[in-house]
């Protein structure tokens, strides 16, 4: 019997192995549970882990009645093959702004989940017969439709392992940093525009300075540790650190790995406010980042932020405030012009007095900002104002940040990576200054904690009052609060579309479209927050 039982779950692997993939999907965007995050999705999302096609196990259990094995073993193999089909074609059909990374460490947890299914499936062949066979498939039914919760008995298994790895990793990052006596560290942190501003610094530093950056979104501990360990070396003159937190402490954990000497604050706001739990500590978290500079540091910070101007620094390091519309500032940018071909504007010096023209392919007032820190600390590093010049103008644009790009006859401005209130007017003011028929497509904004609503009703508002021809909103349940922004300043309803999956803006757009077309893409939430039909 145990042969025949093994043989009857092949299916049954092949099944479960994709689905645990997909809960591991889940489990990596929501931080590997860090401080219960995933266990916080699923409680609010409860209709991913009970509405699910495996619950169809449970026909199984007639077969407690039916005497006939031969039947209960064909049943069981015919419901994993439709179960396995559907599942194969709903991942098609799926998409993800952000698919599974294929870590060292999500490589252990398919071993160590694999290992224990591998287990009990072995164990039961060592006591199977004919009478325990349906109970045994009920089992294994069970541990396949509560897939999302059983893979925590993996992440639990290799917790040990995994900080283990981490304290490894952490003790040769610290090791290799502080061999590298000449090297400069700088930190870039902010609710916003974190990877803007470091690209936009790592291209203007590398005019006259080997710079090195964390790749992509690598702002992280461990994001650091791998930067440190695989890309810096001693060719090095400046590693710039982007640094992520969704708590208090995590700024300071990430100074301490590194020892910034230098700092740029992009913009506080409500960002990850549902994990910080007030306003208050988000903006402490990212100043933890100045109070970490010894006291010959930099700070670059934005006096038009006033989270940041209204903040009482706990030390003496140098502060080089930016501006745009204060004036009382070190570094200030002036007479901003904006155009589909990028945007000009003058930096004026307090210190010697002095305005110089400037230009970049960059859109929007959010990039100027980012622009002008990178310049005050580009001065403070010794570089020229043709160097700074030069590395302004060679700036390139970062994918899915106000992003200007074609597709067939349309003209696109993607800003669909983590859409912020400040960054999302902001759109729409670059949306409007555009010649042509403008359509608006965004799923809204998530993160924002009590706010959350409240925000989105203001962008509501804000795309009306930029008078968007037209609005297509992804997510009905997600949306409401835009719709009610829009319909509280009169948008037309018959300019307002719904939709629940974003793959079916574009043939939209197709029917909407003009001769000239703009289409702002302002957000791309994650697979966790799909809706269904």
């Amino acid at each position: 019997m145990a042969k025949e039982f093994l043989i009857s779950v092949v299916i049954y692997f092949v099944y479960v192995f994709f689905k645990s993939i997909d809960s591991m999907h889940m489990l990596q965007q929501n931080k590997y549970n860090r401080k219960k995050t995933y266990l916080k999705w699923l409680n609010k999302n409860k209709e991913k882990l009970f509405k699910d096609y495996s619950i169809l196990f449970v026909i199984l259990i007639v077969f407690a009645f039916i005497n006939s094995n031969l039947l209960l073993i064909l049943t069981f193999n015919l419901l994993y093959v439709f179960l396995l089909i559907n599942l194969i074609s709903e991942r098609k059909k799926s998409q993800n702004k952000l698919p599974l990374k294929y870590t060292a460490r999500v490589k252990r947890l398919i071993f160590t989940n694999t290992l224990i299914s591998l287990m009990i499936v072995i164990i039961m062949s060592f006591f199977i017969n004919e009478t325990n066979l349906v109970y045994c498939y009920l089992i294994l039914g069970l541990f396949a439709y509560f897939n999302k919760l059983y893979i925590l008995i993996a992440l639990l298994i290799n917790t040990p392992i995994e900080s283990l790895v981490g304290f490894y990793f952490k003790k040769k990052a610290i090791h290799k940093i502080k061999s590298m006596k000449s090297l400069k560290v700088i930190g870039i942190t902010g609710s916003y525009g974190k990877t803007s501003s470091k690209n936009i610094l790592n291209d203007i530093l590398n005019i006259k300075y080997n710079s090195l950056p964390t790749p992509k979104n690598f702002n992280t501990p461990f994001g650091l540790m791998i930067t440190i360990n695989n890309y810096l070396d001693k060719f090095t003159d400046l590693f710039i650190a982007e640094m992520g937190a969704c708590q208090k402490g995590d700024i300071k954990e990430l100074c301490d790995l590194v020892h910034p000497k230098y700092a740029i604050i992009t913009k506080i706001g409500v960002a990850h406010l549902a994990t910080f739990g007030s306003r208050e500590n988000i903006q402490k978290t990212k100043f933890e980042l100045i109070e970490s500079l010894p006291s010959d540091g930099v700070g670059v910070l934005n006096k038009d932020d006033e989270w940041q101007r209204n903040y009482k620094i706990k030390n003496k390091c140098k502060i080089k405030w930016i501006g745009i519309d204060r004036k009382d500032v070190d570094v200030r940018a002036e007479n901003i012009t904006l155009s589909p071909k990028g945007t000009t504007f003058d930096v004026y010096f307090k210190a010697d007095n002095k305005r110089y023209k400037f230009e970049t392919k960059l859109l929007g007032y959010a990039n100027v900002y980012n622009i002008l820190a990178a310049i005050a600390l580009g001065k403070e590093f010794g570089m020229t104002i043709e160097q700074l010049k030069a590395g302004v103008a060679k700036v390139k644009p970062v994918e899915h940040r106000l992003e200007l790009k074609k597709n067939s006859d349309i003209n696109i401005i993607d800003d669909a990576y983590n859409s912020n209130p400040t960054g999302a007017k902001m759109a729409l003011d670059v949306l409007k200054m555009m010649p042509g028929k403008h359509i608006v497509v965004t799923p809204g904004m998530i993160e924002l904690g009590d706010e959350e609503y409240q925000k989105n009703k203001e962008f509501g508002t804000q795309i009306a009052i930029s008078q968007a021809d037209e609005v297509i909103l992804v997510g009905a349940e997600k949306t409401k609060p835009i719709l009610e922004g829009l319909k509280e300043k009169n948008y037309p309803e018959n300019k307002i579309h719904i939709i629940n999956d974003v793959l079916k803006a574009f043939p939209l757009i197709q029917t909407l479209k003009d001769k000239e077309t703009y289409v702002l893409l302002e957000n791309d939430l994650p697979d966790i927050f799909n809706e269904k039909e």
